[in-house]
């Protein structure tokens, strides 16, 4: 809050360089919800196909071990290996489960935000081990939002579950009645019943967390317009400094300008508020070229430095509005403008024949 009160209200969108700052330090919209719906949907459904393989091989389990119970002596050998056996048995049996748990986490991850390696939150946080800080995160508005969540989860899953068993519960009398095989069927179906439910659930949560955590990601990247200001400056740089380096650019390109002036032929007037430079070599270039042009002050210290070099004032506002206006330093006359400067250079080289 006092962040807020000093820098501003955080009402602006994120730029794409906060956006990338944030998932650079793992800050990313990733809800636990959905990679718990992801987890469980794809195990129920792998469940009901692998349920009956399953359920097949641990009656095996089950009769095999009580085959051989009146053989067995109560040693620790005999524990180990009956240990070793239903260890290896089990696991075999839950390893597909295990598997698939991992490739779904993984998933689940990855499309909720893409492909993203950084060290950054395992880097350590001395401030971290504050405990006055550590109690006001236990005690934050974020932590109770997350105890609110997991127990409203685990009390809709728990109560659902609950009148699922309960409407099976005199089904249920008659199990001690049943071979094996039947209970085995009847657990395994009770189980996926009572799964199916809480999956439903959980997907609907998961649809309401991913959209909660998504909004959360964004109010919390949003910015201030000062933090916008700064971060112009960081990414463009400072306005005044990037004005500064203009006026020397601006500088060092009138410096050049002005030492081509003493190659021009003919200096075009307006007569005070602008000058232009012209230059043209029959045998270098297809048409006379402008080699400086300006107006007031740029214009006095071109005409000062023709006249310091005898090159001569040509009196002509249209053609040097024109020219001042539609051809850049460097660049050659338009052709509709060709009459006109040829008329002026001629003049001059006709005074130039005049003088000799």
């Amino acid at each position: 809050m006092a962040e807020d009160t000093s820098s501003g209200e955080r009402t602006e969108s994120p730029s794409a360089k906060r956006r990338e700052d944030f998932r650079k330090k793992g800050q990313v919209a990733q809800s636990r919800e959905v990679q718990t719906a992801a987890l469980f949907t794809i195990l129920l459904l792998f469940w009901l196909f692998y349920a009956p393989i399953f359920f097949s091989r641990i009656e095996e389990v089950i009769i095999a071990v009580w085959k051989n119970s009146g053989s067995y002596a109560i040693t620790p050998p005999s524990i180990m290996q009956l240990s070793y056996f239903l260890a290896k048995n089990l696991g075999l049996l839950l390893s597909p489960l295990f598997l698939l748990a991992m490739v779904i986490g993984f998933f689940s991850t990855f499309l909720q935000i893409g492909w993203l390696f950084t060290g950054q939150p395992l880097t350590p946080d001395l401030s971290k081990l504050d405990p006055i800080k550590g109690m006001g995160r236990f005690f934050s508005k974020k932590s109770l939002v997350e105890l609110i969540k997991s127990l409203s989860k685990v009390l809709l899953i728990g109560w659902v579950a609950y009148q699922t068993v309960r409407g099976e519960f005199e089904k249920a009398l008659v199990l001690g009645q049943m071979e094996l095989s039947a209970t085995l069927s009847y657990l395994g179906t009770t189980a996926a019943l009572v799964m199916a439910k809480a999956v439903a659930i959980m997907i609907f949560l998961a649809a309401l967390d991913f959209g909660f955590v998504r909004w959360e990601m964004e109010e919390k990247m949003k910015m201030t317009k000062q933090e916008q200001k700064e971060e112009m400056k960081e990414t463009e740089g400072d306005p005044h400094i990037k004005s500064k380096i203009r006026a020397i650019q601006q500088q060092l390109a009138r410096s050049r300008m002005m030492e081509a002036v003493p190659e021009a032929d003919v200096v075009i007037t307006n007569p005070t508020r602008i000058a232009v430079a012209i230059k043209y070599d029959p045998s270098a270039m297809e048409a006379p070229e402008v080699v400086a042009k300006g107006q007031e002050i740029v214009a006095g210290k071109i005409r000062e430095l023709a006249r310091e070099h005898e090159i001569p004032l040509v009196e002509n506002p249209p053609v040097a509005r024109l020219l001042h206006k539609k051809v850049e330093i460097g660049q050659a006359i338009p052709e509709e403008m060709f009459k006109a400067v040829a008329e002026i250079l001629a003049y001059v080289y006709s005074l130039k024949k005049t003088s000799r």
